[in-house]
């Protein structure tokens, strides 16, 4: 039996209804795989929070990543890229300010609005951990060839680029 309960055949005539029951089953495995993925990739961030401070919530992990990689950034502009509200985003900050991970400072563009941006002592704990995970990467990936890697980062790429959309 196949995933969606059929048999080996689809029972129907045309390959329209063969072609579509494939594409189904693709999309399936995506979902499949994807759930598996994300399902690790939360622990695995859970962990490197935990790493990074011990109080520090999995969650926040991703604001960390964006600040290290684009400097300083309004609450605001790290609220749209994480996918969060404002009320979500002042708590994390919050949080992370209190933790010494991060500090706020006056928008010389926009006196009425902040910047936030990673403490010395936050990059150097975050630098830390990050540097661990990706050699934790290389260790697991290291019977793949090169290409297939550039590869899979290819696609994660082009994934994430559509779903901003």
């Amino acid at each position: 039996m196949h995933e969606d309960g059929n048999g080996d055949g689809d029972g129907q005539a045309g390959g329209s209804a063969v072609a579509g029951r494939g594409v189904e089953r693709e999309f399936l495995a995506l979902e499949r795989e994807l759930t598996v993925f994300l399902r690790r990739a939360r622990a695995n961030s859970g962990e490197m929070a935990r790493e990074v401070h011990p109080d520090l919530e999995s969650s926040a992990y991703g604001l960390l990543v964006r600040l290290d990689e684009c400097g300083r950034q309004r609450a605001t502009e790290l609220a749209a890229y994480i996918g969060v509200g404002k009320a979500t985003m002042s708590r994390q900050l919050r949080a992370l300010e209190q933790l010494g991970l991060i500090a706020r400072e006056p928008d010389p563009a926009d006196g009425r609005a902040w910047l936030v941006h990673l403490t010395d002592e936050g990059r150097v704990r975050f630098r830390t951990v990050r540097e661990a995970r990706r050699e934790r990467y290389v260790r697991e990936l290291a019977a793949w060839d090169r290409v297939e890697v550039a590869e899979l980062a290819r696609l994660l790429h082009q994934l994430n680029l559509g779903m901003e959309k």
